[in-house]
């Protein structure tokens, strides 16, 4: 029998399906998994974003990540970089038409795009491509025939389209014309299987529809959930102040990491990590049983997810840090040093206005009155009349919120 590179398609599948909202069709996917393995060769799978804004937090890494779980097994990975997309803008999940990018703007967020998500993807083995390399010379006959192979009515049948006709919204000709000619990429790159999330479905469908009508065989699309952000609630998303930053420090990370409701880790274990079911599982058996505190298994889940961004060493340090501050209640090792002058003691909420902590008196004020302030290794009530002796030589090291520190250094 002929020696293949690839898995058992039975292996592959549970390790892609981890996590997974839909596999359309999953019988489609098996089927192509054994074409692979028979003639040792890789599938073709692509995940397509458009450069919308320069950085990237932990949901946009959901599909980046499956897209990796394919490269990890031996297949194609294709990271398509949406900069003539891009300038049309995808209306997917908006209530109104969304103003174009300018070419500059995309050029300067794809740049940095690509330097984070090589922190996930093999830059040896990625296929790095951009669609204007086929859309911009599409010539007005190429796009009219695209458009040819859709129905208007089918269009329209779209979630977003729909509810914007029935409230009277306007809809661009331009935004129609978006699914349809991001599925000429899939056409070009002759796609097995394209990753995106559960708002792209449309898209992926209306993909595989202009595929056939173009002679490729049909790709399989296969759609992961959108990431809950921080508050438990609602999608992870910068606007919502709910997300975690994958170019912040560690420290920043873990904090934010360990503020989650205990209810998420399992859907951040499966999201986030490339931990297979079986070891999920068992990590979830720990907790119930109370093997495992709950705590634990975050800041397990916080490492591991940092030391994929930052490397193992700060993943460790920041899991440290936390440890030496949150749980232990000591001093971190690294805090902002405000240094002032030694003289007679000054308020607090002084302090941490002059120090750029807080933006007005008024904020220094609340959060002391809501236990927000503390004075590390001093444990006398801290109020709004509070103040600090400024002695030469002397620090004090002030907690300002949940995760912010300040250290005041005398001189």
């Amino acid at each position: 029998m002929t020696q293949t590179k690839f898995k058992p398609v039975e292996e592959q599948l549970a390790y892609l399906k981890k996590g997974v909202a839909e596999i359309i069709p999953e019988g489609e996917l098996v089927a192509k998994l054994e074409h692979s393995r028979k003639t040792d060769k890789p599938l073709r799978v692509y995940l397509g974003v458009d450069p919308t804004a320069p950085d990237i937090h932990l949901g946009h890494t959901v599909v980046l990540r499956k897209l990796k779980h394919f490269q990890d097994l031996g297949h194609t990975a294709i990271f398509l970089i949406g900069d003539f997309s891009a300038m049309i803008g995808d209306p997917t999940g908006v209530s109104e038409t969304r103003p174009p990018l300018t070419r500059e703007q995309v050029d300067a967020n794809a740049k940095t795009y690509l330097a984070q998500v090589f922190k996930l993807l093999d830059p040896k083995k990625t296929e790095v491509r951009y669609n204007s390399e086929w859309l911009e010379k599409l010539s007005s006959y190429d796009v009219v025939r695209l458009c040819g192979h859709y129905r208007l009515a089918r269009m329209l049948e779209r979630e977003d389209f729909r509810s914007r006709l029935a409230n009277n919204q306007p809809i661009s000709v331009h935004e129609l014309l978006y699914p349809l000619l991001t599925a000429y990429d899939a056409v070009v790159l002759q796609s097995d299987v394209e990753i995106g999330a559960t708002e792209q479905k449309f898209n992926l469908l209306v993909h595989r529809d202009i595929q056939r009508e173009y002679g490729v065989p049909s790709e399989v699309a296969l759609t992961m959930p959108i990431l809950v952000g921080l508050d438990g609630q609602r999608k992870m998303s910068k606007s919502l102040n709910n997300y975690v930053g994958i170019t912040e420090s560690p420290q920043e990370m873990f904090g934010k990491m360990m503020s989650i409701p205990d209810e998420l880790m399992e859907p951040y274990y499966e999201l986030l990590t490339d931990r297979t079911p079986q070891e999920i599982a068992a990590i979830k058996e720990e907790i119930t049983s109370g093997r495992l505190h709950p705590m634990d298994a975050k800041m397990k889940l916080a490492q591991e997810v940092i030391s994929t961004f930052h490397g193992e060493e700060a993943a460790r340090k920041a899991a440290e840090n936390f440890q030496r501050v949150f749980r232990d209640r000591q001093a971190p090792e690294e805090a902002p040093i405000f240094k002032v002058p030694s003289g007679e003691p000054r308020r607090v909420v002084s302090l941490l206005v002059d120090a750029g902590a807080v933006p007005s008196r008024s904020e220094a004020e609340r959060l002391i009155k809501q236990g927000g302030v503390e004075l590390i290794g001093d444990s006398s009530p801290m109020n709004v009349q509070r103040s600090i002796a400024l002695i030469k030589g002397q620090s004090h090291l002030l907690r300002v919120g949940k995760k912010k520190f300040l250290r005041i250094l005398v001189q």
